[in-house]
């Protein structure tokens, strides 16, 4: 189906009034450390919040009697009875208040939210109303955000390998900017483009910065797929064959080194290196280029005392040395672009799994749920660690370390392994799973057929369907039969 025949099918929304809970303003869980400091940390969650094991919740996480979480004024338990587990819930507040504080770091930047770290259209909605872009890898994540609206003019497209039909797409509906990837993928595009029009393009540059949480997310070095190499002068060829296309115009440079970034010193040094190549350009070529794109990466919590990035000390960084920069070598500031997905996202999503299983074996206790690698396949394909909770009822036995596995057979779906939870965690309950909003249901598979869980934004005691449970029926449809 192309994007023109797309129906703009606006599913009615489902609005369930659960037990409301008191709701105190606050301000988003603190994306910002002490002015000119660099230390990773947890930032600056309250003393309270430690206390009670909620530093990486959503701001709106408050305990309740009998042992259960509310989020958003929304009972976690309540939600689970009333929508069935796997279950997704997502603070509508929380990447609101997300998007702003980025917004007033940067306040002279353009903030693209990544696409690829969650999307729907209600997220979409959220993320136009904040003022904010949309960085999109796909004709599908593009076609879904025009759907609701989504001017695309304010729309990036990304992407190593960019089929004809993500660029025909892109430039029917006219992107504000594709970065390119490859020269392959320039000539291409150029053909592609009609005549009278010249498309704004970027060229991604590997930077030669290794950063990241894991080696399969670091996308800065010349040793991985992504973008085309500063130290060996493809970026540069890449530079002088856009030039040569009278319907491709240049605006300027992109670069992503990579996921789950802790410090600044990667982005300043990527800063650094790319003002040097935008100086290169404009002596070889005798062009200014207008449009710096340091891309994303920032990392998040997952449990109690991992380090983030401190983004109040990276917008500082950055726009210190992109002006010294720019001063030595007698360029103009160009506009900046971030494309941060996670750090809205993330901390903004609650997993909620019921228990099916405990079982004790070879010294281990593995408590199996409803869920698992199809919906998060996060921990099989990095290693990463999250901290369940225990909610529903209280328990006053000691915890112990457990190994938290899904229902699909494989043995490396694992979701938490050395979780601490109750010693007494038995069949049918309810655990919550923080930091959920990224990277879950955006990865998420149909292993064993079973169905994506639905997702349930939650915001002021009001919970509302946004992606609904993938059902039989839907997994049946594409099997056309003998």
């Amino acid at each position: 189906m192309s994007i023109q025949e797309l129906p703009l099918q606006e599913q009615p929304v489902q609005e369930h009034p659960v037990q409301k809970q008191p709701v105190q303003k606050q301000a988003v869980q603190e994306l910002h450390r002490a002015p000119g400091t660099d230390s990773p940390g947890q930032g600056a969650p309250t003393d309270a919040r430690d206390a009670e094991g909620l530093s990486v919740w959503p701001r709106s996480a408050r305990p309740e009697p009998h042992g259960d979480v509310s989020v958003g004024g929304v009972s976690l338990t309540e939600a689970a009875d009333r929508f069935g587990t796997p279950l997704y819930l997502l603070d509508e507040q929380e990447v609101r208040e997300r998007c702003r504080a980025y917004r007033t770091a940067f306040p002279d930047a353009d903030i693209l939210y990544a696409a690829k770290a969650f999307l729907c259209r209600a997220m979409a909605h959220w993320i136009q109303e904040e003022g904010l872009g949309l960085d999109v890898c796909s004709a599908g994540e593009l076609a879904l955000a025009v759907t609701t609206g989504f001017p695309p003019e304010k729309i990036v497209l990304h992407g190593n390998a960019k089929s004809p039909e993500d660029l025909s797409t892109a430039l029917r509906l006219g992107v504000g900017r594709i970065v390119v990837d490859s020269t392959s993928e320039i000539t291409r595009l150029a053909a592609l483009t009609p005549p009278g029009t010249r498309q704004p393009v970027m060229v991604r540059v590997t930077p030669g910065i290794a950063a990241g949480g894991h080696t399969k997310i670091r996308t800065g070095t010349d040793d991985q797929k992504f973008g085309l190499s500063l130290t060996d002068g493809s970026a540069q060829h890449a530079v002088t064959r856009i030039l040569d296309q009278p319907h491709l115009a240049l605006v300027g440079l992109h670069c992503h080194i990579g996921s789950q970034v802790t410090t600044v010193k990667p982005y300043v040094a990527a800063v650094r290196r790319m003002v040097g190549l935008m100086a290169r350009i404009r002596d070889q070529h005798g062009i200014t280029l207008p449009q710096l794109n340091i891309g994303g990466g920032h990392a998040i919590a997952y449990r109690p005392g991992e380090e983030h990035l401190n983004v109040g000390v990276l917008a500082g960084r950055v726009r210190a040395e992109l002006e010294d920069g720019c001063a030595r070598t007698g360029l103009p500031v160009p506009r900046l672009t971030l494309e941060p997905g996670r750090a809205i996202v993330g901390p903004a999503g609650v997993a909620v799994y019921r228990v099916l299983a405990v079982k004790r074996t070879a010294g281990r206790t593995f408590v199996a749920v409803d869920g698992g690698m199809s919906d998060n396949p996060r921990p099989a394909l990095y290693g990463v660690r999250y901290a369940p909770r225990l909610i529903g009822r209280p328990s006053s036995t000691p915890p112990r370390l457990v190994t938290v596995v899904g229902r699909h057979c494989e043995a490396g779906d694992v979701l938490a392994d050395e979780a601490a939870l109750p010693g007494d965690v038995r069949p049918g309950d309810l655990l919550a799973v923080p930091a959920a909003g990224a990277y879950h249901l955006s990865m998420a598979s149909g292993y064993n057929l079973v169905g994506r869980p639905p997702v349930v934004a939650v915001s002021n005691g009001i919970a509302r369907v946004l992606v609904r449970r993938e059902s039989l029926d839907d997994m049946s449809r594409r099997d056309i039969g003998l």
